[in-house]
């Protein structure tokens, strides 16, 4: 419970402002009225979560902690925990929505109330993901985030979006289902009947259940990251969405799963977690090199990034079982910046096709002649993607394959040749796109970054080498967290 003195704490803040927010752009039919309130609240979202990091000290525990009885009968309470992680994933969260928004400013969408609400509802969703401390109210929200994606991807879109999203929905409504019976199994089995996550990390699971529990949770977790080989609904939905509904997927949503490894999947199945450390490392290094040659031969931009973002999830998926110290740092700063890094370059994609009227890499060429301002944000993001040195991505690999060099050489060498392949084929998508003559096609380009698009990748570009420059900035952050996690690998 909180303090009576405590009003409302600041991870029910960013539930209820999103979640409210969002019920209210559903009754906004009028004009672009549904655009502009849904963009103004993402403003103080970003605000919320910039304010809570002001609350240090005494305060911090009172202000980032609470705990309802919810369902008294069964053992489940509305607990909310707002850790450096969480508080990190929230700021990811809250920044992800309005550059998606402004970059988008300019694109109409029909029935807008519905779209801009569906996305605020969802933001509310993943803000509860990242706070939930019991596992019923994780499941909760882990639908609530989930859910308005299925109507977002199947009404707004590409014209086969509701092949994709019926994909989509079949690889997310099973996923889900092992969630639940997973959930189920592993409460009848904690010493007081309840859902709260310390009790699920003391239940007293047999081996045989445990490891069944084990690829229950992970097989949940591995489609929403997506670990190979459960990827494949994941580039035809990015193809297909609206740009704003990729960019969430793809930014914010993927760290959900890989967030549950650290918070519920190890801690809650330690032993299990030993057993079968080996083959979740195999498919996600075997995931990186098969996303990397298939992203190497892509013409449509949309599914180049989409499987560079296999690429990068598998690495951090290794690293934290890895289970070195600075293959979870790394891991975890990583989630950060790959959020940033792969929304910077669904912007510039969707500013192309937004104003050329396609993805294909083999219709593009010379648009640097034509908008030198868009050619220099994205040379600066797609560095960042290849992790270059003095952006914010180079600190996090190096991390994480230095953490999971511990783990095996082998397996390491493997890995690493992705970073070739990345470079390969982000590199060799710059020059094609960017470089090079232009054609009837790319022959103008004015206009085509507009202000408010513009402004959004300027914060991006500042965050990329800011955090190039300085990573201790989430690294202090989410130090805490780690040491609680390493603590519990300590104790295996």
């Amino acid at each position: 419970m909180k303090p009576n003195d405590v009003l409302i704490t600041f991870p029910e803040l960013l539930l209820w402002f999103p979640l409210l927010s969002g019920l209210v752009a559903f009754f906004l039919t009028k004009g672009n009225a549904a655009k502009r309130w849904s963009l103004w609240a993402s403003f103080i979202t970003v605000i919320i979560v910039a304010v809570s990091f002001l609350f240090t000290g005494k305060d911090y525990f009172h202000l980032n902690n609470v705990s309802y009885v919810w369902m008294p009968s069964i053992g489940s309470s509305f607990a909310l925990m707002y850790d450096g992680m969480g508080r990190m994933l929230c700021l990811l969260t809250a920044l992800a929505f309005p550059l998606a928004f402004l970059t988008t400013y300019k694109t109409t969408y029909s029935r807008p109330n519905n779209f801009y609400g569906l996305m605020l509802l969802s933001q509310a969703g993943l803000m509860g993901v990242f706070c939930a401390m019991d596992a019923l109210v994780f499941y909760f929200f882990w639908e609530l985030a989930i859910i308005p994606i299925y109507f977002l991807a199947s009404q707004w879109g590409g014209e086969k979006r509701i092949q994709a999203t019926f994909k989509f929905f079949v690889y997310t409504f099973a996923a889900s289902l092992l969630l639940m019976i997973g959930i189920i199994y592993v409460y009848l089995h904690t010493p007081d009947n309840s859902f709260s996550i310390h009790s699920f990390i003391k239940a007293e699971l047999p081996a045989g259940g445990e490891k069944m529990a084990f690829w229950l949770f992970l097989a949940a977790f591995a489609v929403k990251m997506p670990l190979f080989p459960f990827h494949t609904w994941q580039p035809d939905t990015y193809e297909q969405s609206a740009a704003p509904v990729t960019m969430i997927l793809s930014g914010v949503m993927v760290k959900m799963g890989v967030f549950a490894l650290i918070r519920w999947l190890i801690p809650v199945f330690p032993y299990a977690t030993t057993q079968f450390t080996g083959i979740v490392i195999g498919l996600a290094v075997a995931g990186m090199v098969y996303a990397s040659c298939i992203a190497w031969v892509q013409d449509d931009l949309k599914r180049l990034i989409a499987y560079s973002s296999i690429v990068h999830v598998g690495l951090m998926c290794a690293a934290i079982f890895g289970g070195s110290r600075s293959g979870v740092d790394g891991a975890v700063l990583q989630m950060f910046n790959h959020g940033i890094n792969i929304i910077g370059l669904w912007m510039v994609v969707e500013l192309i096709e937004h104003y050329y009227g396609t993805r294909k890499i083999s219709q593009l060429g010379g648009i640097a002649s034509s908008s030198p301002l868009l050619t220099v944000f994205l040379v600066v993001i797609a560095l960042a993607n290849i992790a270059l040195p003095l952006t914010n991505a180079f600190v996090g690999e190096f991390l994480m394959f230095n953490g999971l060099f511990h783990y095996g050489k082998w397996t390491t060498a493997i890995a690493l040749t992705t970073i070739i392949l990345s470079a390969i084929y982000t590199l060799n998508m710059v020059q094609k796109v960017f470089y090079g003559s232009t054609n009837q096609l790319t022959a103008s380009g004015a206009g085509m970054v507009s202000k408010q698009a513009a402004a959004a990748l300027t914060v991006v570009v500042i965050i990329i080498l800011l955090l190039g420059v300085y990573p201790r900035l989430i690294l202090d952050l989410t130090k805490d967290t780690v040491d609680v996690f390493m603590n519990r690998l300590a104790g295996l």
